[in-house]
């Protein structure tokens, strides 16, 4: 039987970027947040480590997508927050569509009604 760790671990490959950019359209957010968020939002099935959050970060902003400043957190600590660039927002586009194409198509070979239902 999988654990919640092992089913995240191997999901999250290859989406982490996707979500974290997904996470920051509402608003800036330090890792922490960005972390809880993701995790809120997929009702607790993804766990995101910091092994693997923050390495994503420090990726999305060497590539421009995201931008980082100090600031202070809610619980009155220095903390480090990231923002969505513009190239960030064209690339979630993009991602999404990929994600969304992908989705689809593993539908598809797992014989669901609806997703070739959507293509027709």
């Amino acid at each position: 039987m999988e654990t919640k760790k092992t089913f995240s671990s191997e999901m999250l490959k290859g989406t982490l970027d996707m979500m974290i950019l997904r996470t920051l359209v509402v608003g800036d957010a330090h890792g922490h947040t960005i972390a809880k968020v993701i995790e809120r939002s997929s009702e607790d099935v993804l766990e995101v480590e910091q092994g693997s959050l923050y390495p994503a970060l420090h990726r999305l902003e060497d590539r421009g997508w995201v931008k980082s400043y100090w600031g202070t957190s809610e619980n009155n600590r220095k903390a480090k927050f990231y923002q969505l660039t513009t190239a960030g927002r064209r690339q979630l586009t993009v991602e999404s569509g990929r994600w969304k194409q992908m989705a689809r198509a593993i539908g598809l070979v797992m014989g669901e009604t609806s997703a070739r239902k959507e293509g027709q």
